[in-house]
């Protein structure tokens, strides 16, 4: 999928700074949209700017012929308030992913080496 200037939304503040951003993914071939990331300023939120981004955008997503919609929810329980907006423009969940950390190797103890290869 290729950026697409006319599915980024910004919505700037009274202030000219940035308050809200989205950006859709349009995979026209499989006719599916994605969001990612969706995201509002701290001072702005609760307003209903991110509600309205992914409104419209859903509305050029169905234009455009897409028949499914995605948007990844990071960090999903420690942000109830992400899970609520997406549930309330219509998402339900499909799956939840356990993210991987790559820790640094440990050395063995008496040895010089690592523990194991670095990747």
């Amino acid at each position: 999928m290729a950026y697409r200037g006319d599915l980024h939304i910004l919505v700037e503040a009274p202030d000219g700074t940035m308050a809200s951003s989205t950006i859709m993914w349009l995979d026209e071939a499989n006719r599916t949209a994605e969001f990612e990331p969706v995201g509002t300023h701290p001072d702005y939120r609760r307003r209903e700017l991110a509600r309205a981004m992914l409104l419209h955008l859903m509305r050029q997503a169905r234009a455009a012929g897409a028949t499914h919609a995605t948007v990844a929810c990071l960090g999903a329980p420690g942000h109830p308030q992400a899970r609520e907006l997406y549930r309330g423009v219509g998402f339900r969940e499909l799956s939840r992913d356990v993210p991987l950390i790559k820790t640094r190797p440990t050395k063995k103890a008496g040895s010089s080496l690592p523990a194991s290869p670095k990747v």
